[in-house]
C-alpha cells in the first residue's frame, strides 16, 4: 500500500491540503490506483467543517470566529461536524476499494479506532474507544483517554467503489482549541463541553510527536505493508480541480 508523508508545503492552501484526500478517493473509485494512506502534520491552524455545518444559520458567524482566532476554515472530505487542529496534530487519510481491508463501515470504525488506541497506549495514555460526553464531532468510535477527553476523531466517506477513512489526532495545543471550539459550536448551536478536549501530551507529558507519528506509520505498516511514495503531479492536479469543494468563502 502506498504511503504519502508530509504536508504539501509551508504556507500551502489548506483547502488544497484537504482536497488531496478527495482526489485520492476519486482515483481509487475510478480503478486507477490501489489503496493508499497519507500521514501529515498541518503547517497551520485549521478548522475543518462538515457539510452539514454549512446548512446551519450560525455557520457564517462560526467562520468569522475561526478567522478571528487565526485559524483557516475548510470543508472536510469525510462526514462529521467541525474539528479543529494545529501544527501539533497528526492527520491520517486512508483510502481503499470497496469492500475495504476491514469489511464494511462499522468494521473500519472499530478496527482503526483500536489501531489508534493501541498506539496511544504505547505512549502511556489510558486510551479507550467510545464517545465522550459533549465532545466535538461526536461519534461512537472516538478514541479517548480515561473516558473523559477526546484525543482522536475519526470519520468516513463512501463513494461508488471506494472509501475514505480519516483520523485527526490532537497531540498538543488543546488549550488553544477549547475556547475556539466553544465559540464555533455556540454559533452552530450544537452541544459541546470544552472539558472534552484533550491532547496526547497532556495525558503523557514528555511524549514526542516524532515518535508518535513513527508509531502510527509502523502500525499501518505492520497491518498492510507500506511502500513510500510521492504525491504525483497528476494527483495534485486532481486535487486542484476539487479545491473549490473544500474552500470556505468569506461571507
Amino acid at each position: 500500500m502506498e504511503l504519502f508523508r508530509g504536508a504539501l508545503e509551508v504556507g500551502s492552501d489548506q483547502a488544497l491540503e484537504v482536497a488531496v484526500a478527495h482526489a485520492m478517493l476519486r482515483r481509487v473509485s475510478g480503478g486507477e490506483a490501489g489503496p493508499a494512506v497519507r500521514v501529515y502534520r498541518p503547517d497551520t491552524r485549521v478548522v475543518a467543517f462538515g457539510r452539514r455545518d454549512t446548512l446551519l444559520p450560525g455557520f457564517p458567524a462560526a467562520v468569522r470566529a475561526v478567522r478571528d482566532a487565526g485559524f483557516t476554515p475548510v470543508l472536510r472530505a469525510p462526514g462529521g461536524r467541525a474539528v479543529a487542529y494545529t501544527e501539533r496534530s497528526l492527520v491520517v487519510d486512508h483510502v481503499g476499494p470497496d469492500p475495504g481491508y476491514l469489511a464494511g463501515m462499522d468494521e473500519r470504525f472499530v478496527g482503526y479506532a483500536e489501531l489508534w488506541a493501541d498506539v496511544l497506549r504505547k505512549h502511556g495514555v489510558g486510551a479507550q474507544v467510545g464517545a465522550v460526553p459533549g465532545e466535538y464531532c461526536p461519534g461512537a468510535h472516538s478514541v479517548n483517554a480515561r473516558g473523559r477527553v477526546k484525543l482522536v476523531g475519526t470519520a468516513q466517506r463512501m463513494v461508488r467503489g471506494a472509501w475514505l477513512f480519516s483520523a485527526v489526532a490532537i497531540f498538543g495545543d488543546d488549550e488553544l482549541l477549547r475556547p475556539l471550539l466553544t465559540d464555533v459550536y455556540r454559533h452552530l448551536e450544537l452541544p459541546f463541553d470544552d472539558d472534552s478536549v484533550g491532547s496526547v501530551v497532556a495525558e503523557s507529558p514528555g511524549a514526542s510527536l516524532d515518535e508518535f507519528e513513527a508509531d502510527v506509520v509502523a502500525a499501518y505498516d505492520e497491518r498492510y505493508g507500506l511502500v513510500p511514495a510521492h504525491l504525483t503531479d497528476d494527483l495534485i492536479g486532481r486535487a486542484r480541480d476539487l479545491v473549490a469543494d473544500h474552500r470556505v468563502a468569506d461571507r
